[in-house]
């Protein structure tokens, strides 16, 4: 690298983001390709994916659009296939998609616990073996998977959600170990508390619309008491650190688990 902007230029790298519709995986996917990379933007609701692939290339940028639901292995593999036969190859595989439920231990469902089980951890497992046999053979590449900053703190009427991060955490640390033989990097990113459409959940009117005020106010009173910044972090945050990860700035940076959190874990 002789540059700044070689240590961060994707220009020559195929990059696949599931979760691509909104959130965390629409602004990760964006600044992928910002950054050069042909991305391929993975979602559950074909619209969102379409719409996110239709923002990138609208500003030149490369993107495709496909419909996947993670929890199904062959539509795993087959996402992943798809982009080996547009490109020849797959460098960054960014395993973001995810659901939540709100439960208590005690009043959780097996149904509630299978589903988010079935997303946020075998979703991320399937990722993580497609792309992994991908990258081992041609020896490069990056894996990218998002926890959750649940995995350091008790989370009270999330179990579920918080599990399967600790779960994807535990995963990414293995694989690294496991890949980096065959210089392929994994790492995950634990996030603290972001403005993300996930918390819409908390500002629903009874017709079901979202109450952006609500919404607005419930965002910045948990990032006061979850962070000593006292602000919520924005998904541009987490982007950046995608970004870094997925760069050859990061060449060296293999089995961690990165917090952009605000300092919401630090001792005090």
């Amino acid at each position: 690298m002789s540059s700044i902007a070689d240590a961060f230029d994707l220009s020559d790298r195929v990059a696949l983001v599931t979760g691509a519709g909104r959130g965390l995986g629409r602004a990760i996917a964006l600044r992928l390709a910002e950054a050069g990379a042909a991305v391929g933007c993975a979602d559950v609701v074909a619209a969102t994916a379409e719409a996110t692939a239709a923002a990138i290339t609208a500003t030149g940028g490369r993107a495709w659009a496909r419909t996947v639901d993670v929890s199904r292995r062959t539509e795993v593999d087959d996402l992943v296939a798809d982009a080996v036969a547009r490109h020849g190859r797959l460098d960054v595989m960014v395993n973001n998609a995810a659901v939540i439920v709100d439960s208590s231990v005690l009043d959780t469902t097996e149904a509630d616990l299978d589903r988010v089980m079935a997303v946020n951890f075998k979703g991320v497992f399937f990722g993580c073996q497609a792309a992994g046999r991908v990258m081992r053979d041609q020896r490069s590449g990056s894996i990218i998977n998002l926890a959750s900053g649940a995995i350091d703190i008790a989370t009270p009427g999330i179990i579920c959600y918080s599990a399967s991060k600790v779960a994807v955490a535990q995963l990414s640390r293995t694989l690294a170990a496991e890949l980096a033989p065959f210089h392929v990097r994994v790492n995950a990113i634990a996030p603290g508390w972001i403005d993300t459409p996930m918390n819409e959940r908390h500002a629903r009117r009874p017709d079901g619309t979202v109450d952006p005020e609500r919404k607005r106010a419930y965002v910045e009173e948990r990032g006061a008491k979850l962070s000593p910044m006292g602000i919520p972090g924005e998904p541009d945050d987490i982007a950046f650190a995608a970004l870094y990860l997925a760069a050859p700035a990061a060449k060296f940076v293999t089995g961690i688990v990165m917090r952009p959190n605000g300092g919401s874990t630090m001792p005090i």
